[in-house]
């Protein structure tokens, strides 16, 4: 099972602050401090177990798939498992960054978007053959730069979102990736329902979700 990196929990004052804590000002800045921290651990425990029903979804598939197999690889479904619980680890440590964003910047790299959405796939496989859904792939080297945790989690919500909310037992889900002239574009598309204009225009929200699909044995994930 994916093992959670701790949150750092330490708070400090400057002392300054701290002997002058009669001054209204002072005290109205610590306490300002204060909930701004405590605030950050909540943003990072509500996203933290939001986005790990991913992985964990991922791991619980593996699992039944495996159990239900009488010729099942042991080797290979170890090698799974570990590649998800990794993934996990580095998400949770990404997590942890976007909670700090306005503190600091992303460590940006060369990549290839394309390779993204390959691991991604392969990725979530049992869980489409659960679903009775396929993945169909394509694109040609997609290169970026950005945080290669962060694309990936991202490709892997929408490929995730689009094997969840589509047509059981037959549906498809296709993922591309292209090079334009001043970018590169990710498509995932599936036979799903068409969702509103209204609920299409807030989906760029941090995890964003509709009450339909919150209530649904499927809750999804957000981007």
């Amino acid at each position: 099972m994916p093992r959670m990196v701790p949150y750092p929990t330490e708070f400090s004052c400057p002392a300054a602050a701290m002997s002058s804590a009669n001054s209204p000002d002072a005290f109205d800045t610590m306490l300002a401090r204060l909930e701004a921290h405590v605030a950050e651990q909540q943003r990072f425990a509500a996203n933290a177990s939001h986005e790990l029903r991913t992985p964990l979804a991922i791991t619980k598939a593996l699992l039944e798939v495996a159990y239900n197999d009488p010729d099942r690889d042991t080797d290979a479904l170890i090698d799974r498992l570990q590649a998800v619980n990794t993934r996990a680890i580095d998400l949770t440590e990404a997590l942890l960054l976007v909670s700090r964003a306005e503190q600091g910047s992303f460590t940006r790299e060369h990549l290839d978007l394309s390779l993204l959405a390959e691991e991604a796939t392969e990725t979530l496989l049992p869980l489409a053959e659960k679903h009775g859904v396929t993945i169909e792939t394509s694109g040609d080297i997609t290169p970026a730069v950005g945080s290669s945790a962060l694309l990936l989690q991202l490709t892997t919500n929408l490929v995730h979102n689009a094997i969840v909310h589509n047509a059981q037992g037959y549906g498809t889900v296709w993922v591309k990736t292209k090079v334009q002239p001043t970018s590169v574009v990710l498509t995932v598309e599936n036979a799903g329902e068409v969702l509103s204009p209204e609920l299409v225009s807030t989906l760029t929200e941090p995890f964003q979700r509709s009450t339909q699909r919150i209530h649904s044995d499927h809750a999804g994930v957000g981007l």
